[in-house]
């Protein structure tokens, strides 16, 4: 039983995010040390992947604000050599250009990501909706952590995909 307001990565933390779909991550720090998530020094940690029953809700703590987005994959990076992941990713879903749109918008106010990029991004993708897109928006900060939007727009497909990257602020 976890008794911290945070998630664990051992065996037993996988499992109760599975179980519950909510996942609150420790980042306060500006990292997520491996220690702090009950994971030994050389681990790589889980993927944990819910994409066959349901999303979680993914609340990852800041130095200076919260992340947090609905997804069904979240994947953790690192080396055998680290103490912490250089890396949480995760991913958001939108099931019409609207929605996917309003999603980077809400990165925009709510992790100081490009609205400049973002805004242009979406002026070109909304006069060509059918068009096919890999673009990375210029990363926020305002939570204390590097917040990257990864976007992945195929208007001939049903499902959008933004990959969000967060990473400890070099």
């Amino acid at each position: 039983m976890n008794t911290s307001e945070f998630s664990t990565l051992d065996a037993a933390g996988v499992a109760a995010i599975r179980d519950s779909k909510t996942a609150r991550l420790d980042m306060t720090s500006g990292r997520l040390s491996k220690d702090g998530v009950r994971v030994t020094q050389d681990s790589y940690g889980p993927e944990i992947n819910t994409k066959d029953s349901g999303k979680i809700s993914l609340t990852i703590a800041g130095p200076s604000g919260e992340i947090s987005g609905e997804t069904d994959r979240i994947r953790f990076n690192t080396t055998d050599q680290r103490s912490d992941f250089s890396e949480v990713t995760y991913f958001l879903t939108a099931n019409t250009p609207e929605e996917y749109f309003q999603l980077i918008r809400e990165g925009v106010d709510r992790y100081g990501i490009s609205a400049d990029s973002a805004e242009e991004w979406i002026s070109s993708t909304q006069a060509d909706p059918g068009s096919k897109s890999d673009f990375s928006i210029t990363s926020g900060r305002s939570t204390g952590l590097d917040v990257n939007y990864d976007l992945r727009y195929d208007g001939g497909k049903d499902t959008q995909v933004i990959i969000v990257h967060i990473r400890p602020v070099s």
